[in-house]
């Protein structure tokens, strides 16, 4: 049975209108779905019009062309309040709202129920500490925002936007000041969010590592070619990824699903223990060498367990390294010699 979208965009141009009756086109013949229950990642370098994007379906600009539907009907069509109770948004802006406390925050979420005096009602409250309570920030509630961290103030950001009920949330770089463990946090906050909570979640984002962790689809955005969309396994074993961010000097490694310096070195092997033999890859692309699979002929590395890596040479000699250090001096040694 196929989904519905629950936002659909047809031959969609976006950009802006200049003086003159000019316009300046971003992307164009952009024909892009989102589902119920998923996390879409949008990722592209700076430029590539990420924020045009989101800011067009947020409906803060108008498309130069094109049609954007919104739960079947036309974008167009929603009065602001509609709107309000369809799509939450999160800009990447920090908030300024340092006077009032987390509570109240949240509580502006409730705007589009409450009419014009903003009386919040029993059912409105019990909303407002259900949000607090699945953002985790609930213990927070009574501080001033002003009082929280970068990490604690996204999430209350995230809490308002649940407080309006909405189907959508749209994100634009929620975690670009955060800290790593607070990335994390807020990752999985809106999968999980996603997935328990039936939410479709669109966020703009430069984190490359947790786009492929978390992101059920990804969009991939650049300047003057079409976007390439899917889920990140189909677009790293397509190539996509490599054709995307690989830049002079600057490759996509599918192996690794990151991007690392171009090695002109010649392929080490690597297999043996699944995490020993990840971290050993990683102290190899770090220092300028490139993991690949064994072969004959080549430096092949078993790596039984983290104090027994066992090098086996291309004319058949072995020798067993003690720990990743001295695995790597030993290869560069090695390297060393054959340059000389």
């Amino acid at each position: 049975m196929m989904q519905t979208p629950v936002i659909e965009t047809n031959n969609l141009c976006i950009g802006y209108r200049l003086k003159g009756g000019k316009r300046k086109t971003v992307h164009e013949g952009l024909n892009l779905r989102l589902f119920s229950g998923e996390v879409t990642c949008l990722l592209g370098l700076n430029g590539a019009g990420k924020s045009t994007l989101l800011r067009t379906l947020c409906g803060f600009q108008p498309p130069l062309g094109g049609e954007i539907c919104l739960m079947g009907k036309p974008l167009s069509d929603y009065s602001q309040v509609n709107f309000s109770l369809t799509v939450g948004v999160v800009l990447t802006e920090k908030t300024n709202a340092g006077g009032i406390t987390v509570y109240e925050l949240v509580s502006l979420g409730r705007h589009p129920y409450t009419g014009f005096f903003g009386q919040l009602k029993q059912q409105d409250r019990d909303i407002v500490e259900q949000s607090l309570e699945a953002t985790g920030i609930a213990h927070k509630a009574h501080n001033y925002v002003s009082e929280l961290s970068d990490g604690e103030r996204q999430k209350a950001m995230i809490a308002k936007a649940l407080a309006q009920q909405c189907p959508i949330i749209l994100l634009d770089e929620p975690t670009a000041f955060l800290d790593v463990t607070s990335r994390i946090e807020t990752m999985v906050l809106l999968h999980k969010l996603a997935v328990e909570q039936g939410k479709t979640i669109l966020l703009s984002t430069h984190d490359l590592d947790l786009a492929i962790q978390m992101g059920d689809c990804l969009w991939l955005q650049e300047k003057g070619r079409p976007m390439a969309c899917g889920t990140p396994e189909d677009l790293i074993m397509s190539g996509a990824f490599e054709s995307f961010f690989g830049k002079e000097g600057i490759v996509f490694d599918p192996s690794t699903g990151k991007l690392n310096t171009e090695t002109p070195t010649s392929p080490i092997g690597v297999e043996g223990d699944f995490i020993v033999s990840y971290w050993v890859g990683n102290a190899l692309i770090r220092n300028g060498f490139r993991p690949s699979p064994v072969k004959d002929g080549q430096v092949n590395i078993n790596c039984q367990t983290a104090r027994q890596l066992e090098m086996t040479f291309p004319d058949g000699q072995t020798k067993v390294m003690p720990d990743v250090s001295a695995l790597i001096k030993e290869i560069k040694c090695m390297n060393k010699q054959k340059n000389e």
